[in-house]
């Protein structure tokens, strides 16, 4: 996306960066020093989503935040596939090539087990990890999650997006707990990278393979044992429309040893709405899980 005068600059003061994958090319955000936090959005966000967490972060730690193909500021390649499984390659090439070392992944949403899949193929290099309202395993028995994936990743959904910018223009703002957290200039920055039909495929494509992907996360869930162990923290919005409560108790099953903050008043979009205490509550995490 060439033209970015559309972005208010007081709230994204960041140096625009790119890295070339086969499909295109990614962009992402690298700002501060330190030790590397590697933040990854989800559907239908990008890096704009920390904007506050960078800001607020990036004097003590160095803060990458990528844009997954079809999103943000990143190419938008008409024929690639979109799969979870493929983006997650894209990030595996991102931090690789950026040579990050013991990093700490920062995931909500599908960067969840975008991220994760990176982390239980490579957990000599993640260090720590924050999770906000996401998941990681099979949820195709699960009617919660497959009503939506066969209604949005269905024809007619698909179409809603496709025709109406449906998933930014509508969804978005009804998994937020507190609807007046999402600014009209905030929310224009989630439409405006979607503004074209033709540019919505990664969008589209991300519903269907909530259940469409259960093999890929099914071999990811099998393998999450990799992480245990790990310094973990958990914020999690109560008032998220997707990711309940029951979700955020089989994190905290499979690993007991996490800390977890319940924020009552938020919903999906915990960056947007509690961006104070998401702070607040990674520089606490970080600091007491430094290395000696």
């Amino acid at each position: 996306m060439s033209d970015t005068n559309w972005i208010d600059r007081g709230e994204y003061p960041f140096e625009p960066r790119h890295f070339e994958v086969s499909a295109g090319r990614l962009h992402y955000v690298d700002e501060g020093s330190g030790q590397p936090l590697v933040m990854i959005h989800g559907n239908p966000t990008w890096s704009f989503l920390y904007r506050h967490l960078i800001k607020r972060l990036r004097s003590e730690y160095r803060c990458i935040a990528v844009d997954h193909l079809g999103f943000g500021l990143s190419d938008k390649p008409r024929d690639w596939s979109y799969l979870p499984e493929d983006h997650a390659k894209n990030l595996a090439a991102l931090i690789e090539g950026l040579g990050l070392k013991d990093i700490t992944l920062v995931l909500q949403d599908w960067g969840g087990p975008i991220g994760l899949s990176y982390a239980v193929a490579h957990p000599e290099n993640v260090g720590r990890i924050v999770l906000m309202n996401t998941w990681a395993w099979p949820v195709n028995r699960d009617l919660h999650f497959v009503a939506f994936s066969s209604f949005m990743g269905g024809p007619i959904g698909r179409m809603l997006i496709r025709r109406y910018n449906f998933f930014a223009q509508t969804i978005l703002r009804q998994a937020f707990g507190d609807k007046s957290k999402l600014s009209d200039a905030a929310h224009e920055h989630y439409l405006h990278p979607l503004a074209i039909p033709e540019d919505r495929k990664g969008c589209l494509v991300f519903p269907k393979q909530i259940v469409a992907s259960t093999p890929w996360l099914g071999r990811l869930w099998s393998n999450i044992s990799a992480l245990s162990g790990k310094p973990k923290l958990f914020v999690w919005g109560m008032k998220d429309i997707a990711f309940r409560e029951k979700e955020l108790k089989r994190w905290e099953r499979a690993f007991p040893e996490a800390r977890s903050i319940r924020l009552s008043t938020v919903g999906h979009f915990v960056q947007e709405e509690a961006p104070n205490e998401l702070a607040e509550a990674l520089l606490s995490f970080l600091k007491e899980t430094a290395p000696a």
